[in-house]
């Protein structure tokens, strides 16, 4: 299978990073016809103040052809002046990947499946991107509609500099999932979410029960020992060591994804999760940020995060999927808090901190059985 990343829009031919060995063959299927088109030989990269560029990686997902489909989805409008981003030591205007849009932020995402199966909405975690659940997408793509998407600040989303239209707080978080989940035209979604993140999400669905058919929480921070980032996360909110190690892209997404478990990465998959640090000084910013932001406001949203899903008013079916090779959250505590909570808990025994790279094909196995039993149209 081949892993597009395109941006700004999806299916564009824009020039193939130098790193592409080869040129291949990429199928796409348009209603029950599967048609194939090569693409150009990389040119020469030109300098551009607009997002544009395309990474082709082979992805060892045992050879499926299923179809994945790169989009980007405009949503949560840029709040400020719409001042140019500057350097906050030197005071000189930053380059186009720091800057906000004019109007509404860019959200990558990665679909798959027809668009009438019912949606499944798979949100990545601290730090990581919707690469994260390539294993995943092509098994819930037989029945269901997944979409991945990538955070702002994360990945091939928009990054801008802290200050300038957007502050990388957990509330901004909230706020803007709810403004994607608009823009994607959802009216009812089941929603899988991993690590740090869950918080963030558990929020936005106390507030839309209604909306949710299923949530499914991966790894997520629920007892009082969760709430305080682990040192391979929080030295990136440090002062001066932190907005130098997060410009580092192996610290920043070799060692940050690797030192929570058992998961050992591929040159192939490190090299995904290393473009964004490696093309650009905004990942870095904006990961210095979001972990100054974590750093700050995790203990309340965790408290609060337990207050929810024991409220005898949370009537959302919620799955806890625990990978108990975890080295970045203790298993103590989580399920006694489960079983008082009266939510369903799945161990996944060989799986770490980031479940869907661990045991990506056990995992989509079993988000299909989850959600399989009590989705809703």
């Amino acid at each position: 299978m081949i892993w597009l990343v395109a941006l700004p829009a999806p299916l564009v031919r824009t020039a193939l990073s130098s790193t592409a060995a080869t040129v291949k063959p990429i199928w796409l299927r348009r209603g029950n016809r599967r048609t194939s088109f090569t693409l150009p030989p990389p040119a020469p990269a030109e300098p551009s103040t607009s997002a544009s560029w395309i990474i082709d990686i082979m992805s060892s997902v045992h050879g499926t052809e299923s179809l994945l489909q790169m989009i980007t989805v405009k949503a949560f409008p840029v709040v400020g002046s719409g001042e140019k981003a500057k350097d906050p030591i030197f005071g000189l205007t930053m380059g186009s990947g720091s800057q906000s849009p004019a109007d509404v932020f860019r959200w990558f995402c990665v679909e798959s499946g027809m668009p009438d199966n019912p949606p499944v909405l798979l949100v990545h975690g601290f730090p990581s991107q919707a690469y994260s659940y390539r294993k995943i997408l092509p098994i819930l793509s037989k029945d269901y509609h997944p979409i991945a998407f990538d955070w702002i600040g994360f990945g091939f989303s928009d990054k801008p500099q802290p200050g300038y239209g957007f502050n990388y707080t957990l509330n901004e978080y909230v706020s803007s999932l709810e403004s994607l989940i608009n823009s994607l035209g959802i009216d009812k979604v089941s929603l899988v979410v991993q690590g740090y993140f869950s918080p963030v999400v558990v929020k936005y669905a106390s507030k839309h029960q209604q909306k949710l058919n299923h949530l499914i929480l991966l790894n997520p921070p629920l007892t009082s020992k969760h709430a305080k980032l682990p040192s391979s996360l929080s030295i990136f909110s440090n002062f001066l060591l932190g907005e130098i190690f997060s410009q580092d892209p192996l610290r920043a997404s070799d060692k940050a994804l690797t030192s929570c478990g058992p998961y050992k990465m591929k040159e192939d998959d490190a090299m995904v999760y290393r473009r964004p640090y490696l093309t650009s000084g905004s990942s870095g910013f904006a990961l210095n940020a979001i972990s100054r932001g974590m750093r700050k406001e995790l203990k309340n949203y965790v408290e609060e995060t337990r207050m929810i899903l024991k409220d005898e008013n949370w009537k959302v079916k919620t799955t806890i999927c625990w990978g108990q090779r975890d080295r970045w959250l203790s298993y103590d505590g989580v399920e006694e808090f489960c079983k008082d909570s009266k939510l369903k808990m799945v161990e996944l025994p060989m799986a770490g901190h980031h479940v869907q790279e661990d045991s990506g094909e056990e995992l989509g196995k079993l988000i299909m059985e989850i959600v399989g039993r009590r989705v809703q149209l």
